[in-house]
């Protein structure tokens, strides 16, 4: 009897780990993306021209994995009605991620495009909007699961690309996310962001 209790009690959680994974996946899939125009593709990098975006921010501390985990959460329960009621705002990927001048995280949110900030329900503490003005980034896209040393494997190969097109930085690099943490490592898309004069 035991036996029949631990096959039934394991099956539930396959299916809800299955459910679960669905889930992820089609959200994946569903989310909007930040549109831009591509100025220079070679291979993975890219030049990009980004209209204004408005995005939702906030500040969090600790490494990047917590501080990424403790916002996502943040900015989620936000844009999915959690902790405000009404209506849930679709996600627009990528999620962005940079180093703040004050010590800890940025993590940012990108809002569709046919939000503005005087239609955004209130924010909680901790969350604050802000408009991107429209920009030139360069970009180098990677798989695979984000840590500290892929990250930075990755920048400095923008880095250097940025170098050898002569191109002038202005800004600090942004990890861009595309996928729930819960996506396999290496079914993850990720970019790491520069911007450009």
């Amino acid at each position: 009897m035991a036996k029949i209790a631990w096959g039934k009690i394991l099956a539930g959680v396959a299916a809800a780990t299955v459910a679960g994974a669905a889930y992820v996946y089609l959200k994946d899939r569903s989310a909007r993306t930040a549109v831009y125009e591509a100025l220079l593709s070679e291979g993975a990098f890219e030049i990009r021209q980004y209209p204004e975006l408005l995005a939702i921010e906030t500040v969090q501390h600790g490494s990047r994995d917590r501080a990424l985990g403790n916002g996502f959460g943040l900015l989620a329960d936000y844009m999915f009605g959690e902790t405000r009621g009404g209506d849930e705002i679709p996600m627009t990927a990528p999620v962005l991620a940079l180093a703040s001048k004050e010590g800890g995280w940025i993590v940012r949110f990108l809002l569709p495009e046919d939000m503005t900030g005087d239609r955004l329900p209130d924010l909680p503490h901790g969350v604050s909007s802000i408009t991107l003005p429209s920009r030139r980034v360069a970009a180098v896209k990677f798989s695979g699961k984000p840590d500290d040393r892929l990250f930075a494997a990755r920048e400095a190969e923008l880095r250097r690309w940025i170098s050898s097109r002569d191109r002038n930085v202005v800004g600090p690099a942004e990890h861009a996310y595309y996928n729930s943490p819960l996506r396999p490592g290496p079914m993850r898309q990720n970019e790491i962001l520069i911007p450009l004069a």
